[in-house]
């Protein structure tokens, strides 16, 4: 059965999972704070790819829209929590929950453009916030090594949960 078929408690139960291990991932779990903009480098993102992945778009927007704002509202970045939903809204619609597999060809190779919309959202909303297009350019290489990590985890993830066959067991609860 397609995850678009279940019940809309199912897919809301699922997208709240979600949402919990990408906030609890991004706040907790490597977290590690750059002072210079009062970010922080995270692998929430694997999730945020796993969830888009799994879920239906609408509900993996929500899971990424909610779980990464509010880590960076409850972490002491309030001030990125709305680019940061935004930003992760466009990397989940990056990918696709189409088909049997969570790691497909055009799922892994959306890895790309996730981490572009990362690196140049960041950027982007560094430059308005120091008022410099010179300073964000600090960040970039975190924020690459962000974007190339949170990679490696999903695709190392995505390939032994398609092993397991987290997805037909996913779609059977």
């Amino acid at each position: 059965m397609a995850m678009e078929k279940k019940s809309p408690l199912h897919l809301m139960v699922l997208t709240a999972l979600f949402g919990a291990m990408i906030f609890a991932v991004t706040a907790y779990i490597l977290h590690i704070p750059t002072p210079a903009t009062g970010g922080y480098i995270h692998l929430g993102d694997a999730l945020v790819y796993l969830a888009a992945s799994m879920l239906p778009w609408p509900n993996a927007v929500a899971a990424a829209a909610i779980g990464e704002a509010l880590s960076d509202a409850l972490t002491g970045s309030v001030v990125y929590a709305l680019p940061t939903l935004v930003i992760k809204s466009a990397m989940a619609l990056c990918f696709t929950s189409a088909g049997a597999r969570i790691l497909t060809k055009r799922n892994a190779l959306a890895c790309i453009p996730a981490g572009l919309i990362c690196v140049a959202g960041y950027y982007l909303t560094e430059a308005f916030l120091l008022h410099s297009f010179i300073a964000p350019v600090a960040e970039i290489p975190g924020n690459v090594v962000q974007a190339s990590a949170s990679a490696a985890v999903y695709l190392l993830f995505g390939r032994a949960f398609d092993r397991a066959k987290m997805k037909a067991r996913l779609q059977s609860l």
